[in-house]
């Protein structure tokens, strides 16, 4: 979930704003607990930007960089799911892919669940402490064919790798009613009151019954596996490479992970590499042509493609304006993504089917050709 998709869906459900539920702590404690925890000592931190929970970079007298990463108490009761996005990094660590991997407790365990005191009661928070990747965030960069072929095409090769994995919490990844799922894009009918007087209401009822209409009966056809969730432009690392241009350099945030599709996890990356693109339609054709480097589309999932974007952009315009009346006084806020989303999302209503498939599709392949 990106920026404007702030407040998890489980603190939505709850009516609960993430106030509730995101950790507060302190310097001083986030310092207390390294130092008790991993037994080091901090030498510089620095807050990192985070939505749910709270992140720290912190360097460390004994040498290296890591990021703290404190779960909100919601998400925290979750053991089951965090372990197992915990082994899924490491297990793409192993493989050469680009993810950060957890630094052992002195007492060998890779998380923590600590009672803290934010300043409003003790809570139980988990805690990790992960390696630091270098980079910026791909939304600081141009994106050139270049990069976006390589998002795509890691994109792909991560959930290749996944498939992979083998753990006992593995039946937790069947998230039957996770609201992020491209699965589940009907599931957005109850939150449409939240859009009430806004003419682009319209545009997401009409997706939602086209996407009920012609994707529900054919994901039979879709080849299954396992999803990041959110291969977003703050999700991606990027530095430079030898060449003049950019590398991919890590990848964060596994907390969307669930089973699925694979082109639910191209759907998902098409639509983000739309969002900070400043000529958005020809970000499709580059990240089809990486991903299918390494997965092919099978016709159904070609025949689905533009719907599964498009219930990617009214899953996030959905939900902000839900989580807006929530939390009125966040509006600007959790409104960022979706502002650009509600633009995006009408031009490719406008745009069809047709004509964006073979936008799309005729760029990748050109860009396949001249490889």
């Amino acid at each position: 979930m990106a920026v404007g998709e702030a407040t998890s869906v489980l603190a939505l459900n709850a009516g609960m704003s993430d106030k509730d539920v995101k950790p507060k702590l302190s310097q001083p404690q986030v310092s207390e607990l390294i130092g008790r925890l991993f037994g080091l000592k901090v030498s510089k931190i620095r807050p990192l930007p985070s939505y749910d929970d709270q992140n720290f970079h912190v360097v460390v007298s004994e040498g290296g960089e890591y990021v703290l990463k404190i779960m909100n108490s919601k998400d925290s009761r979750n053991l089951e799911l965090l372990e197992l996005q915990t082994h899924a990094m490491s297990f793409l660590h192993q493989r050469g892919l680009p993810a950060q991997t957890a630094l052992p407790t002195v007492t060998g365990q890779l998380m923590s669940l600590e009672d803290v005191d934010c300043g409003s009661g003790i809570q139980k928070y988990l805690v990790r402490l992960l390696t630091y990747l270098p980079g910026c965030t791909i939304s600081k960069v141009s994106y050139t064919p270049h990069i976006l072929y390589q998002v795509g095409k890691q994109a792909a090769t991560m959930d290749k790798v996944l498939q992979e994995m083998k753990h006992p919490n593995l039946p937790v990844l069947q998230r039957q009613n996770f609201i992020w799922s491209l699965a589940n894009v009907h599931l957005l009918e109850p939150y449409l009151p939240a859009m009430d007087g806004d003419p682009v209401q319209q545009v997401v009822k009409d997706v939602i019954e086209l996407y009920k209409k012609e994707v529900l009966p054919n994901m039979d056809s879709f080849c299954k596996g396992t999803n990041h969730g959110d291969f977003n432009d703050l999700n991606i690392l990027v530095e430079p490479d030898n060449g003049g241009s950019y590398r991919i350099s890590g990848i964060l945030d596994f907390g969307d992970m669930s089973s699925g599709c694979y082109v639910y996890e191209l759907a998902i990356t098409i639509m983000y590499m739309m969002i900070e693109h400043p000529n958005p339609l020809e970000a499709g054709g580059p990240v089809l042509a990486g991903w299918e480097s390494v997965i092919p589309l099978n016709q159904a999932e070609r025949d689905a493609l533009y719907l599964l974007v498009l219930g990617r952009f009214c899953q996030s315009l959905v939900m902000a304006r839900h989580a807006v009346t929530l939390q009125p006084e966040n509006q600007e806020y959790l409104m960022i993504t979706a502002r650009t989303g509600i633009r995006l999302l009408k031009q490719l209503w406008e745009m069809g089917k047709e004509a964006t498939e073979k936008k799309w599709f005729e760029a990748a392949r050109e860009y396949t050709d001249r490889k």
